[in-house]
């Protein structure tokens, strides 16, 4: 799925994961330290993905408007561009098809079924017995 992305899109795994978690916020813009937090990357894997993205033209760094200690990568905003928008909005019709073909389609209704009740029963526990710090 990631070499299919990169080659008709143009995007590796890491630039749709910013992509993608950036166009339904407000403003399309987002919280550079919550991008990292929900990616679960390190503030290097971070800053480095975000320079990369930024000299793509896909998004902007922009200070926060409620937070001026300075141009920090965590500190500031990721602001998702028109090219962004475009390029998630090319990628992710791609992307769906190629999950729901190697995984989705591969399942039978009562398999994906149990397969969220799972899912659930985790997420559930997660939230509920760990610590933000511990799980993610």
């Amino acid at each position: 799925m990631a070499r299919q992305l990169t080659k008709e899109c143009g995007l590796s795994e890491a630039d749709y994961a910013v992509l993608v978690a950036v166009p339904e916020a407000p403003g399309r813009r987002v919280r550079a330290r919550d991008l990292g937090r929900d990616l679960q990357w390190d503030r290097s894997r971070l800053s480095r993905q975000i320079s990369r993205t930024e000299s793509r033209g896909t998004i902007e760094r922009a200070p926060c408007d409620d937070d001026a200690r300075g141009f920090d990568v965590v500190l500031t905003d990721v602001v998702l561009t028109d090219a962004g928008l475009a390029a998630i909005g090319a990628a992710a019709p791609i992307h769906l098809a190629a999950v729901r073909h190697c995984f989705a389609d591969l399942l039978a209704p009562e398999q994906l079924d149990v397969l969220g009740g799972i899912t659930e029963d985790v997420t559930e526990h997660l939230a509920a017995e760990h610590d933000e710090t511990l799980c993610g």
